[in-house]
């Protein structure tokens, strides 16, 4: 069987900080000011789990996976660290923090050098497993998968241990399929499989009929791919725009095998790698960096937006923490929300009013949010104030912004003029915008006009609709004093009340925005589509969710694109169909947060409307799907050891409302490691440039709802396209993310 930790030490053989992991260490894990305990830590063998003691009674010694950790941040840098260590141990504080809910690991070390060593070793590791290739990692889940089948860790497989492996890796088998295969390996007869016998067992268990068929088709040289059989197969079957030195380049890159490599061929071995790594997927490579035009003005743009950004759970009682605004930013995410309410000691601080979430420091989330908020995309940032706070704490907030932000913050127009547009994302570059109330208009600055100190102002709608519901009746139109340090500060997006698209129109300049509540926007969008798509072609919308959604569930936020609606913001905290939507449309432009929308929601001569297309031979094109197969699929229900999941494939499409369709394969049963389906389905489309095309893989149960396994969502205009017929055998690829 492979060595352990081979994948994982890759390239990190002698190194010295690999060696300090696996030697492991004490650290103090830190829960809270009382709670801080003495815990030992090591990177076990397989250089792909971190082992760790622990004192509960039924779970002695526990243990994550290198795959499980986002980051690891030096310092204390994360809100239980703040809260519950003082600065002088800085040094000696690290964070693991974890995809998901997962709750992050505040560990402090004994000496600064040590902390130092954990976070390079740990960042080491993570990087190595982020650089193999899939083919690798698939090879070392499979191994690690047989190392745990081999109860007596003998190095030797019996057919006992076979029937256990193939549970493990989530294909059920009858009792003598397992024994025709076992016996077609052991060869040597000894009733136990060893050596070259595991290795042709591994060979029989991955082989990938569908790769065979297409590999055979091009392969015209000698039985392998030559260059210029593999520049056909780009060419023919994949519709790559490629030249020779293209088809060399992957041969010199992905070919294992030397006496190939040298004749300039590809294997079907280095075929295989291919199709594992990036051009084999189905996301344009070009879309993964910004490719579009970023200089026009910033309403043009569909913007990633979160809703109650500062909550981890529910709208009732779950916590509220800076954590959510790191989390959301380091997705990219461009607009976040900021709930801001009187405090304790003057302080204001962020928090669902009017219900049992916890509160979290103003001030502590624009640190966060000036530390992370372009560690994943340059372009600019909108601070969503929902404003509740008496004037002097609201003074506190414009001294914070600007103490924090600094020269980042945008504190007047661009330009020595009033601007008749906004300025664009390229403009704006690192720079952090603040959505609220304003006491005047923007001319005001130029022409030096004096503002009273405060004044009343309308409050916000959402405050009114969203937040408080019927907890505290209140009209909507509410006022508020408005500090004018507070009013200062904000210049391209200043919140108004919306009073129908005419009176927008013929009142409202190009920076004074509107929210709405998605019951509202919904209706506009239905029965004034042309006129709410206008409507965003010279202002910004903002869409938030419901307030009756205390469980912070999302609305579907692509008919709010549609319209143009550009700031459609949903509650990131929460995974869901919606997010993976919202995922899949920032997908593409360098995850860089902004999209630009299509020259029919730009140009103030057309006359669109998604509602009145409809279905039939007028369409656009249409898109061919074939559904060849996946591999090694997880299991979904864990806690049953026989548990094997029954497959199947949904392709979906989310637009305009005539192209909304979907369409499943048949279900396989007992078969997670290698299910075939060859199954291809037509969808035909008005308009491409709206199309969300989502790939869904469940586990079919005929009691109770589906369980998902995983997605994958991606715009339409970002497939790779293949060969242009109905039952072409286009090789694509995507790796599906799979549930928490």
């Amino acid at each position: 069987m492979e060595p352990n930790g081979t994948a994982g030490k890759h390239g990190l053989e002698g190194d010295p900080d690999l060696q300090f992991l696996l030697d492991g260490g004490k650290l103090i894990k830190i829960r809270s000011s009382s709670w801080q305990k003495s815990r030992f830590y090591k990177l076990e063998e397989d250089c792909k789990t971190l082992w760790h003691e622990s004192h509960k009674i039924f779970k002695r010694n526990q243990t994550f996976s290198i795959d499980d950790i986002d980051s690891v941040r030096k310092g204390r840098q994360s809100e239980g660290f703040l809260k519950h260590t003082d600065p002088s141990v800085e040094d000696r504080c690290f964070s693991i923090i974890f995809k998901g809910r997962k709750r992050n690991l505040d560990l402090m070390a004994n000496q600064g050098h040590e902390a130092k060593q954990w976070v390079s070793g740990l960042e080491k590791i993570i990087n190595n497993m982020h650089n193999l290739s899939r083919q690798q990692k698939s090879e070392h889940w499979i191994f690690n998968c047989m190392r745990k089948a081999d109860k007596n860790e003998d190095n030797k497989m019996t057919l006992k241990e076979l029937k256990h492996f193939l549970r493990q890796i989530n294909v059920e088998v009858d009792e003598t399929y397992a024994a025709d295969l076992f016996k077609k390996c052991d060869k040597s007869n000894s009733g136990t499989l060893e050596g070259s016998e595991i290795k042709h067992f591994y060979d029989l268990l991955t082989h990938r009929e569908e790769i065979d068929v297409i590999y055979g088709k091009y392969a015209q040289t000698e039985g392998q791919m030559s260059a210029r059989d593999l520049l056909n197969f780009l060419l023919n079957e994949q519709r790559e725009q490629v030249s020779m030195q293209d088809a060399l380049k992957l041969i010199e890159k992905y070919e294992l095998d030397g006496t190939a490599k040298e004749k300039k061929h590809m294997t079907k071995d280095g075929f295989l790698m291919y199709m594992h790594q990036e051009e084999g997927s189905i996301l344009n490579p070009k879309h993964k960096h910004v490719y579009q035009d970023m200089s026009q003005p910033l309403n043009h743009y569909f913007i990633s937006s979160s809703h109650n950004t500062y909550l981890m759970e529910d709208q009732l009682r779950g916590p509220s923490s800076t954590e959510a605004y790191i989390k959301a930013l380091m997705k990219s995410c461009r607009c976040v929300e900021l709930d801001c309410w009187d405090g304790p000691n003057g302080e204001p601080v962020i928090y669902h009013g009017y219900t049992l979430t916890s509160k979290v420091l103003f001030r502590d989330v624009i640190k966060a949010v000036k530390d992370y908020a372009f560690k994943t995309s340059d372009y600019p940032v909108i601070l969503s104030l929902e404003n509740h706070c008496s004037v002097d704490q609201q003074k506190l907030m414009a001294h914070h912004m600007i103490a924090i932000l600094g020269d980042a913050l945008l504190t007047k127009p661009l330009g020595d003029t009033l601007p008749g547009n906004f300025p664009s994302p390229e403009e704006l570059k690192g720079k952090f915008l603040i959505k609220g109330k304003r006491l005047n208009k923007l001319d005001a600055i130029f022409n030096n006009n004096s503002t009273v100190d405060e004044d009343t102002v309308s409050e916000e709608d959402e405050a009114a609709e969203s937040k408080e519901g019927e907890q505290k009746t209140k009209s909507k139109k509410s006022k508020i004093k408005l500090a004018r340090e507070l009013s200062d500060i904000v210049i391209y997006c200043k919140s108004v009340h919306f009073n129908g698209f005419e009176h927008a129109k013929d009142n409202q300049a190009f920076y004074e925005m509107s929210s709405f509540k998605e019951s509202k926007a919904f209706s506009l969008a239905q029965n004034s589509a042309t006129a709410y798509i206008h409507h965003n072609m010279d202002k910004l919308s903002r869409i938030y969710p419901a307030g009756s959604r205390t469980d912070s569930s999302n609305y579907n936020p692509v008919p709010m694109w549609n319209v143009g609606c550009q700031i459609v913001a949903l509650n990131f905290q929460t995974p869901s169909k919606e997010m993976h939507l919202n995922q899949g449309r920032f997908l593409q432009n360098g995850l860089c947060g902004y999209i630009l929308k299509p020259g029919f929601l730009r140009s103030f001569s057309s006359q669109f409307d998604p509602s009145t297309l409809t279905k039939g031979p007028c369409s656009t094109g249409s898109l061919w799907v074939k559904i060849c197969s996946t591999q090694q699929l997880p299991k979904i229900n864990k806690d049953k050891h026989k548990s094997i999941v029954d497959p199947l494939v949904r392709v979906e499409i989310y637009g305009v409302p005539a192209d909304n369709a979907s369409k499943e394969t048949h279900y396989i049963e007992n078969n997670g490691f290698n299910p075939m389906w060859n199954e291809n389905f037509q969808f035909d489309i008005q308009v491409p440039e709206l199309a969300m095309l989502r790939f869904v893989v469940e586990d079919y149960d005929s009691t109770s709802q589906n369980d998902l396994i995983g997605q994958y969502c991606l715009p339409l205009t970002s497939v790779q396209n293949g060969k242009e017929t109905p039952h072409s055998t286009q090789l694509r690829r995507q790796s599906f993310s799979y549930r928490d």
